[in-house]
């Protein structure tokens, strides 16, 4: 009796305890705008703890009770210090101030590095709008993934190509988001801008590996973007006017500090100077993007966001062919509060990419796409101060749009022909949990389990013996198999199912005050394929889902870093390995154009990367920046399906098109006087691989080259410099415009870096030559930027 009462008062003291604590919550945002703030840092210092807030602002901390001293820090703006008496549940909503102060003045920076170092998070990068912004690039337009391709782990194709690579994956096994919403082409004008407008950007993060079991869908990273709300207090107008592009956004109350707008729109007008330089030919070349958003505060519980994209690129050569193509997106979002430990998020998101194509000697279009609409409600509850659960669905409908050829006039010889559009429905759902497990460890795991339906559709080839691609072993060819029947079923019916577990597990290890290591592994699922035989994205490329005959890419992902911080420095080295199934590559004289059955071109392989990366920054003082240097490989293998047949490039390892073995970039900001900033970047590649031939035969009178092994060469080592200044005239007093000059040159010293090289005969010489392309020079920019 006596071991039951004292195991009772036991129970009780327990639960004493656990009522003596509470919970502290609120939403963080800037006291100018009203704009929520996304990652600020919400620190107790005397618990040695804190958390940071949400995509929306939010944060939530569960505390002894009792009296606490509460800082919220964000880099850029003053410290917000407060004393608190917590005797029960508080919500605090807090408003930071812009920063008039050097950064070297942030009086609890310990603090800050103590929580960046106990987190389990890793292979993630962060960047600001105003970050991005002082970074040089080409034509003077700030530009989001020219910015992330200076940090370690992230290449492009090259210059004038659109996409980047993640530590060696492809350009198709990103996630890029924005505002929740998927975009399938980040670029405009093939790579020269991206389609993100910096004015209309809050927050841009890069999960490269260790990807949060709430990411799913790709296989080698997530670029999460998040648009400003737009400004809750008062009108403005930002916006820029450069030599070949300009832009504007407008933001403000509808209602005072309830409910705001945002509308942006930018566009270039190369196109205007074409008729100087080429009088003789009309070619047009320019884009324009809309981004719009509305937020509106019910109460304090309940927000609602409506925000779009729309992207347009046209390109056109005289009488020859007109190419367009370009995201939209639309995205209406309800977050709701269900209590102070419990904030949830509904999203309702339509996403389509468009890409066409006018041939117009020869009187035709060519019209394709891929469309979506997502469902996904994500909830996030803060059990205690030591847990904190993350948790979901999503849901996806595709519609594919493998082709369509039209005659654009009635002269035209072109058939009209229609390519079966193909269906799916992806399905998921997910739970992750951050725990404190000691002072010193800290856990994030999580699991996703993912499902892909490929529906039903009209005109469905069958194969004799399911087999759609024969080797032909005399000749040592693959050749497509001819269909034995075609068979339609219903779009309420499934083709091919699967299903997949996406284990994520990341943790860290507080060595001191100073220095963590970390480790983090990942398994991620990627039903949709981009069927290429290019470097990077272009319109004429062609996305298919998995089905009878594609299998589904599996990525899994080991990394482990250390990290450290200085004081006025932190430093950073990670490895990394990854593997993964099931990527398709096509074959040799592959026709992907208005192609009705891919799977007679494509066969399975597998594919590989590992390498190390180095960051060190400095992110205090009148000078910031980073030296960034990754060593890494990227390989692919295809191998036969049977000992007979050769597969792709005999079955061996070959480097993959964006397998860059060094990469090292430096990057900083001077700020010589309030007039006065500088900036500047240097970036080295090793080149990227390509296959040249060996030699050549002629058979009836035709001169048929010989080529190497599968990017057994390599293009020369690329390195540029970019420089710039900006110029900020002094403000009239209680004057609201503000302006500045941002005079640029991109590739200061005219490095003629190779795009391409390429081979012909010499009319003159009849000698066989090798030409290189070159993009860029050095280009020159004025840009005048401004705010009222």
């Amino acid at each position: 009796m006596k071991k039951q009462l004292s195991f009772i008062l036991l129970l009780l003291s327990l639960v004493a305890t656990a009522q003596e604590k509470f919970t502290l919550s609120g939403t963080v945002s800037e006291a100018a705008s009203g704009e929520t703030m996304i990652g600020v840092n919400v620190i107790i210092p005397a618990l040695q703890t804190g958390v940071i807030t949400n995509e929306y602002g939010f944060y939530s901390i569960t505390l002894p009770e009792g009296t606490h001293q509460v800082i919220f820090n964000s880099l850029g703006f003053a410290d917000y210090v407060e004393t608190i008496t917590l005797t029960g549940p508080m919500t605090k909503n807090v408003k930071l101030e812009e920063a008039t102060e050097s950064l070297d003045e942030v009086i609890l920076e310990t603090d800050v590095e103590k929580m960046s170092l106990k987190t389990p998070q890793m292979s993630v990068n962060t960047l600001k709008a105003s970050t991005i912004k002082s970074i040089p690039a080409v034509l003077g337009e700030a530009d989001v993934i020219k910015a992330i391709t200076l940090l370690p782990g992230v290449t492009n194709a090259g210059e004038g190509a659109s996409g980047f690579n993640v530590r060696g994956g492809a350009a198709d096994q990103n996630l890029v988001l924005l505002d929740e919403a998927t975009l399938y082409n980040s670029s405009h004008l093939f790579g020269f801008f991206s389609v993100f407008n910096p004015d209309a950007i809050k927050d841009v993060t890069l999960y490269k590996g260790g990807i949060p079991a709430r990411y799913g869908g790709r296989i080698a990273s997530v670029l999460d973007i998040y648009q400003k709300d737009g400004n809750k207090r008062e009108y403005h107008a930002t916006g820029g006017i450069g030599l070949l592009a300009s832009r504007l956004l407008l933001e403000g109350p509808i209602v005072k500090d309830k409910a705001s707008f945002l509308v942006g729109g930018r566009s270039t007008y190369a196109h205007l100077f074409l008729p100087i330089v080429d009088p003789g030919n009309d070619n047009s070349a320019y884009f324009y993007d809309l981004n719009t958003k509305l937020s509106y505060d019910l109460d304090d519980n309940n927000k609602l966001f409506l925000s779009g994209y729309f992207g347009r690129d046209v390109f056109e050569i005289s009488d020859l062919f007109a190419n367009s193509f370009g995201n939209t997106t639309v995205n209406l979002r309800w977050n709701h509060l269900f209590n102070d430990k419990l904030f949830s998020n509904l999203s309702l998101i339509y996403s389509d990419y468009y890409y066409g194509l006018e041939l117009k000697f020869a009187d035709f279009q060519f019209d394709s796409g891929i469309r979506n609409f997502n469902l996904k409600y994500d909830l996030t509850s803060y059990i205690s101060d030591k847990l904190k659960l993350k948790y979901g669905l999503n849901s996806i409908y595709y519609k594919f749009n493998p082709g369509e050829l039209s005659a654009t006039s009635e002269d035209s010889g072109i058939n009209p022909k229609k390519l079966a559009d193909k269906y799916a429905f992806e399905n998921a759902i997910y739970l992750e949990g951050e725990l404190e497990f000691s002072p010193k460890i800290n856990i994030q795991a999580g699991l996703r389990l993912s499902t892909f339906q490929r529906l039903g559709q009209e005109s469905i080839f069958v194969y004799e013996d399911d087999n759609p691609i024969l080797y032909n072993e005399a000749i040592d060819i693959y050749q497509k198999a001819t269909p034995i029947d075609t068979i339609s079923k219903s779009r309420g019916s499934s083709i091919k199912s699967f299903l997949n577990f996406e284990p994520r597990f990341a943790i860290s290890y507080q060595l001191n005050e100073k220095s963590s290591i970390k480790a983090s592994y990942n398994r991620t699922s990627q039903y949709i394929h981009l069927i290429s035989n290019t470097t990077s994205p272009t319109p004429f490329d062609i996305y298919a889902p998995s089905g009878q005959f594609i299998d589904p890419q599996i990525g899994d992902q080991v990394a482990a870093g250390y990290f450290r911080d200085f004081e006025n420095f932190s430093f950073e080295v990670e490895a990394y390995y990854k593997e993964v199934q099931n990527r398709i590559d096509y074959v040799d004289d592959a026709d992907l154009i208005a192609n009705d059955a891919i799977e007679r071109i494509i066969l399975n392989g597998e594919a590989r990367a590992y390498g190390l990366e180095f960051l060190l920054r400095k992110t205090v003082g009148k000078f910031q920046g980073w030296i960034s240097y990754t060593l890494s490989k990227s390989e692919q293998r295809t191998p036969g399906r049977t000992p007979e047949e050769t597969g792709i490039n005999n079955g061996e390892w070959y480097n993959a098109a964006w397998d860059r073995v060094h990469d090292f970039s430096i990057t900083g900001q001077y700020e010589l006087s309030p007039k006065w900033s500088f900036s500047a970047n240097f970036i080295y590649q090793t080149g990227q691989p390509t296959t040249f031939p060996t030699g050549q035969y002629i058979y009836n009178d035709i001169v048929v080259p010989v080529y190497e092994s599968r990017n057994a060469s390599r293009l020369p080592d690329f390195h540029r410099m970019d420089i710039s200044a900006t110029w900020k005239p002094k403000a009239k007093v209680k004057r609201r415009f503000k302006g500045e000059w941002v005079f640029s040159v991109y590739n200061i010293y005219d490095r003629a870096n190779a795009s391409s090289i390429s081979f012909r005969e010499n009319t003159d010489t009849g000698q066989n030559e090798a030409t290189k392309l070159s993009i860029f020079g050095i280009i020159p920019a004025v840009t005048y930027n401004f705010k009222f």
